[in-house]
């Protein structure tokens, strides 16, 4: 079968789980040979916004972590049932994770932290009658009109002061001002997961980061077939045929300093990840604060293309309001478990098993969670590493006086322990402690209020061989800030482009589904 494809090649810039996803697609349901399937990245690691590096010496970082549900992210799950386990022989890293979740299930016993360092009671949403009309008139209203509305253009301020909004905008990393339309998405993509957004128990993780648990396999998985990963390049411009339609012909590339041009002949494919949520992030230390970083490759390309053709898009959209889409997460190693043995106590939860804990009442709108260690393929044993993020960088901490964007990792460490009145402990606590901030000025840029028409479609009307697979393509219905979200566009770019007649796991539509209505009505009267 692999005849019929001749000298066709596909070519996917970015070296994200979508590209990822995509070629697994390839090899897998159309039989296209691995060789001719070409994954191009500007680092020198594969993965994108699914990173986990560094060592128990200078510290590990993850500039952000993905929280996977079970029943949600149906592409996805279908795709690992079908890549095999690295750790496991003779399972699928879909089966590995369910394991792993079943061991170790979601149940936090501390969602939210009130400024006395008090973990607060959040059975109750918080709602009063004109929270519940406005979400329940959101839920109704269809997308067009809504347009570019933003959360804090429907709801009034009580809203933002519910229990329901502090668990919610943590979870998911949603801004008052972000997208109408993407919040309405979110509610009813998650609908199931709104009666028990307290505890989170619909949350599904990995046995170790993202990188690790996904990445790797998928990588593993496609090197036997063959696929030819480029690394340390980076793609700058398409140039397309003249006329009408959107056919490229010519890949403009960048290796070690030099330009070079890929000819992209008859019958080849160009399936790109436009813009990136994480391009642009910087890396502090214990002794120094990130920068700012502005825009990069993958965002500069989507501008160069967009102004050439009609229907790929607009980037300005996403990409010109830094300030409204930028956060700053922060990861810590410990050579001992003084501050686990803390937190263990304090939230009544094992590490892996707490979900996100929320400091409410912080200025910077602080969270932090403790996965189950070790979290990193080769982690020593004592050593132990959580992650946490401030959704309000520019505000100045409420223990130290400084912005957060401004702080070294040690003061982020001091501020971290002020809310959680640990102050008793902080010499123990900061003794082995090297917390490592990372400014991500895009990191939400897919929240921004945006037209339907601001997002290109998986495969533009009038493409050839030209389709888009990251979080800045419009797929309906579906969330961005997922990882199902990349796997689907890949999925759909791969079937549509080579014309394959197969199902794509459909979106599940819990809104219609009686019980999950009922539960969520009583829900809002808690």
């Amino acid at each position: 079968m692999k005849n019929e494809y001749g000298n066709r090649q596909v070519y996917f810039v970015g070296g994200g789980i979508a590209s990822l996803a995509g070629a697994a697609y390839l090899v897998r349901d159309c039989d296209f040979p691995g060789e001719h399937i070409h994954i191009i990245e500007e680092m020198n690691i594969l993965g994108g916004s699914n990173d986990g590096a560094g060592n128990p010496d200078q510290g590990y970082i993850i500039r952000g972590g993905r929280m996977l549900n079970d029943e949600a992210y149906e592409n996805l799950w279908e795709l690992l049932a079908s890549i095999p386990s690295i750790d496991r022989p003779g399972l699928s890293v879909r089966q590995e994770i369910i394991d792993f979740d079943h061991a170790n299930p979601t149940h936090s016993n501390a969602r939210l932290i009130n400024r006395d360092g008090e973990v607060e009671d959040v059975l109750s949403m918080g709602f009063d009658m004109a929270d519940r009309l406005a979400m329940g008139k959101l839920i109704i209203t269809p997308e067009d009109t809504l347009g570019k509305l933003r959360i804090s253009d429907w709801f009034g301020p009580h809203f933002f002061k519910t229990n329901f909004w502090y668990m919610w905008a943590t979870t998911f990393a949603f801004q008052p001002w972000h997208s109408a339309v993407e919040f309405k998405r979110y509610m009813l993509r998650f609908f199931h997961e709104f009666p028990r957004i307290q505890t989170l128990e619909g949350v599904t993780r990995t046995p170790f980061n993202q990188y690790d648990s996904i990445i790797l396999p998928l990588q593993k998985y496609l090197e036997p077939f063959g696929v030819d990963f480029t690394l340390k390049c980076t793609v700058t411009d398409l140039d397309f045929k003249e006329g009408d339609g959107i056919t490229v012909q010519r890949m403009h590339v960048r290796r070690n300093g030099d330009e070079d041009i890929i000819g992209i002949h008859e019958g080849d494919l160009v399936i790109v990840t436009n813009g990136s949520m994480t391009e642009g992030a910087d890396i502090g230390s214990m002794s120094s604060a990130p920068k700012l970083n502005g825009k990069g490759s993958s965002w500069k390309l989507w501008e160069n293309i967009a102004v050439k053709k009609p229907l790929l898009g607009n980037p300005s959209s996403f990409n010109d309001h830094v300030d409204e889409s930028k956060w700053e997460s922060f990861t810590v190693t410990f050579q001992d478990s003084v501050f686990f043995d803390l937190m263990e106590k304090f939230t009544r939860n094992r590490a892996g098993t707490g979900a996100l804990v929320t400091f409410k009442d912080s200025s910077w709108f602080m969270s932090v969670v403790l996965a189950f260690q070790p979290h990193f393929r080769g982690q020593p044993e004592h050593v132990n590493v959580f992650w946490g993020y401030g959704l309000y960088p520019d505000n100045v901490g409420d223990y130290v006086k400084k912005r957060m964007c401004d702080c070294t990792g040690e003061e982020i460490m001091q501020e971290l322990i002020g809310h959680l009145h640990f102050q008793e402990h902080q010499e123990a606590i900061m003794a082995t402690a090297n917390c490592i901030p990372c400014m991500m000025p895009y990191i939400t840029a897919q929240f921004m209020p945006r037209l339907n028409s601001d997002r290109p479609k998986v495969v533009p009307d009038g493409s050839t061989n030209l389709a888009f697979i990251s979080q800045f393509c419009e797929i309906p219905d579906d969330v961005v800030f997922t990882e199902e979200y990349s796997v689907r566009a890949a999925r759909i770019a791969v079937y549509t482009l080579l014309g394959v007649n197969r199902p794509i796991e459909p979106i599940h539509q819990y809104q219609y589904d009686v019980r999950t209505l009922f539960s969520s009505f009583v829900t809002s009267f808690r």
